[in-house]
């Protein structure tokens, strides 16, 4: 297990030099008092190969979604100059997550100041196709790496919170939208549906992804391992310490690795106020108060913390990933396996797109006017 601190933090990531972040022991892991069953060590298993994985615990800079490209490359490098073969950033990495806004929303009113700052949120959102996910793309393939990018998703004028994945060949995968954006996030972000479920089986494991507080949606969580995932990532905005006892759940309910990835942000990592104000604790924060604590970590099937939880600033957090463990936790509980009632219970899940508008022929597309 490894952690790799920024040790200068660099708020203007224009600059072209950058700190490379020095790897450190992680402390050792305190494992719980009495285990069901005790733990054996097996050692490596030929068929079963392992994989060192990198969750990156970063900021976006806000509304400079070019300037946070940049940023994810040279995290990426960084990752990959370490052996990682699987890189997860966090949620809402590139378009920013807009912590503390409110968008001058009040029950009946939507203030013209908080439309502008929608505006600017829009703009910083990307196309998915677009330039930026052709650039993340090479990225992967620059770097050969699977990753794993949380990302605002522009789909017209609808935004979506969206996880993008890449193979370490520089190919674009597929998405995930968020299926249930939490509380606010409901005024700015639209609703995935069942046809961006994905898991995607790969050379290095069977990879999906859930956002934040989907993973709290037991029949969501149960869909993921129906289609048998492997390497459950997890990236969030939750830096709280029940964040863990979720992802630990979630690790042994599934029999499978558990990334989670948050983003270390300071109120400076935001635009000044008038810009941007954090509603309600403004008057309170400092430039380096601490808005988000970060807590990214990873877990083994076990339940085992291989890596993290971090809260101590930005950070490269490292595990290499027995897949061995797998097949020994599933022994003991196979949630859609033999530990499952079919006969009892069952899940229908609607894996088809849902369109407001369907049309019967090619009309959909604009029509060109100059014909």
């Amino acid at each position: 297990m490894q952690t790799s601190p920024l040790s200068d933090k660099q708020n203007d990531i224009s600059t072209p030099t950058h700190k490379t972040m020095s790897l450190v022991p992680a402390p050792p892991i305190s494992q719980p008092d009495g285990p069901l069953f005790a733990e054996v060590d097996m050692g490596g298993d030929s068929f079963a190969p392992t994989i060192r994985a990198t969750v990156v615990q970063a900021s976006t800079v806000f509304y400079g979604t070019p300037a946070t490209l940049d940023k994810a490359e040279r995290l990426l490098a960084e990752a990959a100059g370490y052996g990682s073969q699987l890189v997860l950033f966090p949620e809402a990495f590139i378009g920013g997550y807009p912590r503390g806004s409110n968008f001058g929303v009040t029950i009946g009113n939507r203030a013209a100041k908080g439309k502008e700052e929608f505006r600017k949120y829009h703009a910083s959102a990307i196309d998915v196709p677009g330039p930026e996910v052709d650039r993340l793309a090479a990225m992967a393939g620059k770097y050969k790496v699977y990753l794993v990018m949380g990302v605002i998703e522009r789909d017209g004028y609808t935004l979506y919170c969206t996880v993008l994945f890449f193979d370490s060949q520089g190919r674009f995968l597929g998405k995930h939208r968020k299926i249930m954006p939490t509380a606010l996030e409901r005024i700015i972000w639209g609703f995935g549906d069942g046809s961006t479920i994905p898991v995607f089986e790969t050379p290095i494991g069977k990879i999906g992804a859930a956002v934040c507080w989907e993973n709290k949606m037991p029949l969501l969580r149960t869909a993921m391992y129906a289609k048998g995932v492997e390497i459950y990532c997890a990236p969030t905005a939750d830096s709280r310490d029940v964040w863990q006892a979720s992802m630990t759940h979630i690790a042994l309910e599934g029999g499978c690795f558990v990334l989670s990835a948050n983003q270390f942000c300071q109120r400076k990592d935001y635009p000044p106020p008038p810009e941007y104000l954090f509603s309600g604790t403004e008057e309170e924060l400092t430039p380096d108060s601490v808005v988000c604590a970060g807590g990214s970590v990873i877990i083994s099937p076990s339940g085992a913390i291989l890596a993290g939880p971090n809260y101590d600033g930005e950070a490269l957090i490292s595990a290499d990933l027995d897949l061995g463990e797998i097949a020994r936790a599933k022994f003991d509980f196979d949630v859609v396996g033999h530990y499952s009632r079919p006969e009892v219970f069952s899940l229908v899940v609607r894996d088809h797109p849902a369109k407001p508008v369907t049309f019967t022929s090619a009309s959909e597309k604009t029509e060109d006017a100059y014909k």
